[in-house]
């Protein structure tokens, strides 16, 4: 008996080493720290993906946080370099980067950068004083200073040009979204054009300091957006903020998750398990996380998928993600 239970011990050592040796085996070429770009601090690419960078570096043992940048389209030229392992984008700012459109890097085509997860969409809002009298598009007056966030920014690249589709006559303005905030209570500028999951973090800071009006869109505005641009209808929740009192109508586009396309694979394979296996401490980051579900996979119809990504995608969601959408295949 004794021989026995021996036996079982040391075999129940050896299941520990090999399981030891195989953990090591896979953390093969695994970077010691990362960063993940997301954009300026208000907005909710920051919150977000401060969020996130720390829980994955906390659950995997890494060093690893956020960097302030640009947004979607720096993210991309940075993920594309490798200067940040992870990034966050959208996918119109994605598909000009492939296109070797993005103001970043003009003819650069940015296909190191691939898909890693579904996060959120980015509503398109519009928000102004309430002591401006501006309570829809049309009684945006001619000259108007309008804040367009940062430059590079989702917002900055497609708002300009829906404010132009929707005959608006403007003065741009950039800058981080906590700081147009500000100009905004000051009276620097009439408009705040945010394209940003919601809450967005200053449009909640500015309602508490002060009386808002947030925008929606008419139906023929909508209408006039969605023929336009690559992007959905939306409808932003009466709950979202405390200045609503029904749903209010807009338009968003998707936002995805970026890995380095060189990165180990079992590395964005953990990195993305961490994430989409822990759905309620993702929300608790931020609200929008309610969205980055396994099953959203599909809305990524741009971006080559990491390997790594792609194998979790299609053990645990799935997912039929074709070869030629998956980098290196």
């Amino acid at each position: 008996m004794k021989h026995a239970k021996v036996s079982a011990f040391a075999a129940a050592v050896a299941v520990a080493i090999t399981a030891q040796a195989a953990a090591a085996q896979d953390r093969t070429g695994w970077p010691d720290s990362f960063t993940v770009g997301t954009a300026s601090q208000g907005g909710t690419y920051f919150a977000y993906g401060s969020g996130w960078a720390n829980l994955v570096a906390e659950e995997l043992g890494l060093s690893g946080g956020a960097e302030v940048t640009g947004g979607p389209m720096q993210n991309m030229a940075l993920v594309h370099t490798g200067d940040a392992a992870f990034g966050m984008t959208t996918m119109g700012p994605a598909a000009e980067s492939l296109a070797g459109t993005n103001p970043i890097a003009p003819g650069l085509q940015m296909d190191k950068a691939c898909a890693m997860f579904p996060m959120y969409q980015t509503p398109f809002s519009v928000t102004a004083l309430k002591s401006s009298g501006i309570a829809s598009i049309a009684d945006i007056p001619a000259g108007a200073k309008i804040g367009f966030g940062p430059a590079g920014s989702t917002s900055d690249t497609y708002f300009p040009r829906i404010m132009d589709t929707l005959g608006v006559d403007y003065e741009r303005r950039n800058g981080g979204w906590s700081d147009l905030g500000g100009q905004l209570q000051d009276g620097l500028l009439d408009v705040i054009a945010f394209a940003a999951g919601v809450p967005v973090p200053a449009v909640s800071q500015l309602e508490v300091q002060t009386d808002i009006n947030i925008i929606e869109f008419t139906p023929e505005e909508q209408e006039k957006i969605l023929g336009a641009f690559p992007v959905n209808e939306f409808m932003i929740k009466e709950s979202t903020y405390s200045t609503l009192d029904h749903d209010a109508r807009s338009v968003s586009m998707w936002n995805f998750a970026i890995a380095n396309c060189d990165l180990p694979e079992s590395f964005v394979e953990a990195a993305v398990d961490v994430v989409m296996s822990d759905h309620d401490r993702m929300v608790g980051i931020h609200k929008a996380a309610n969205s980055t579900l396994p099953e959203n996979w599909d809305k990524n119809k741009v971006l080559k998928w990491h390997p790594g990504a792609a194998k979790w995608f299609k053990e645990h969601a799935g997912a039929d993600i074709p070869d030629d959408m998956i980098y290196g295949k």
